[in-house]
């Protein structure tokens, strides 16, 4: 008997349902029948905190394939507080342990993103069997080439820098889309790339105004009548990147503008006189069904996985390397973050052909 909990903790995003299918059609498929037992947990750790959870069927996991969200909810649950009581005093991390034991759960499978991944590898260091998949639009996991979620938000985003391209090029317009993505910039960066940006700018890569309005001058002069700029909504100025993290945020608790696209549209537009317009996508990207490629990849790490709990192996992340899906220890990957780096060969290339980054 195989007795497994699944949490999906952390931001949604489109895969999620189609990843947890995947992990129990592998198991189900390689075990004798009634030799498996799947407990869900509500709204992430939340669910594992507190008890909330049921056995779930085959009937659960029938028809999701192409369901975007997650059929067992999510929730944020900040790894620096874990070791905080709540407010009634409940130890979290004694509780967690406590829930896991109480089912006599094999093993934990945990889908979730950065954060969610260094609780996952707390849970490993007090001993429970952990496999955790990473889950992220911004695919900003160290250990895989890709993350779940990330293709299909690319797709999304893609999707408004194409319905932004018709009307910036009627009305001769300066047209900011902003993209989700507040420390890592590959949403921005391939979405910006796919949309046919102009101007592309990320957190990794701070950006000069007066170079930003330079390239929209070029761009004038050449008799292009319109500017499309993909902007992260954690892209940063050079100024901003120079102060300390409390100077920032003191600024910012100072600046006007809702978010960094409207304060580039606000410089372009003093600077310049041109009209600019914004527009925000949100956690549309988060929404929807999984693409293609997100559903082929979210069946192969679940196959991956369920290997893995087959074999008795845990402590691991299942990624996908040179196209090949591998296990990674969880200690090796835990609490790091793959960001673009300025060097990278897909910036170049982007550069190589007309793309401004603003530097």
């Amino acid at each position: 008997m195989k007795r497994i909990g699944l949490l999906t903790s952390g931001g949604d995003c489109q895969a999620l349902n189609a990843a947890m299918r995947g992990v129990v059609k592998g198991l189900s498929s390689n075990l004798p029948a009634n030799e498996l037992e799947v407990y869900g947990f509500f709204n992430g750790y939340k669910g594992l905190i507190y008890g909330d959870y049921r056995m779930l069927t085959s009937k659960d996991f029938s028809g999701i394939l192409t369901k975007g969200g997650t059929i067992l909810g999510s929730s944020r649950q900040p790894f620096k507080l874990m070791r905080v009581p709540d407010e009634k005093g409940l130890d979290k991390v004694e509780a967690m342990k406590h829930n896991y034991y109480k089912l006599g759960l094999d093993c934990l499978v945990i889908l979730g993103g950065n954060g969610t991944q260094k609780t996952a590898n707390l849970l490993r260091e007090e001993g429970l069997n952990i496999i955790h998949l990473p889950k992220t639009i911004d695919n900003d996991i160290w250990g895989t080439d890709m993350t779940f979620g990330f293709q299909s938000a690319v797709n999304i985003a893609t999707d408004a820098i194409d319905c932004i391209h018709t009307t910036a090029s009627s009305h001769n317009r300066v047209f900011i889309v902003e993209v989700m993505g507040h420390k890592v910039g590959w949403l921005t960066l391939y979405a910006g790339i796919a949309g046919g940006a102009d101007i592309i700018l990320i957190p990794e890569i701070p950006y000069d105004i007066d170079k930003v309005i330079e390239a929209i001058d070029r761009r004038t002069k050449a008799g292009k009548g319109f500017t499309i700029l993909a902007v992260a909504e954690g892209a940063i100025s050079k100024q901003n990147a120079k102060l300390s993290k409390k100077e920032l945020k003191e600024k910012m608790d100072k600046n006007p503008h809702p978010s960094v696209s409207y304060e580039i549209a606000a410089a372009i537009q003093k600077k310049t006189g041109v009209e600019v317009r914004v527009t925000v996508p949100g956690h549309t990207q988060r929404g929807g069904s999984p693409c293609p490629y997100d559903r082929v990849l979210t069946t192969r790490l679940g196959a991956a996985a369920s290997k893995l709990i087959l074999n008795n192996e845990y402590g691991y992340m299942v990624g996908i390397v040179n196209g090949k899906t591998k296990k990674i220890p969880l200690a090796d990957v835990a609490g790091k973050l793959k960001m673009v780096s300025p060097d990278d060969q897909v910036v170049k290339e982007a550069k190589m052909i007309g793309i401004s980054f603003g530097d």
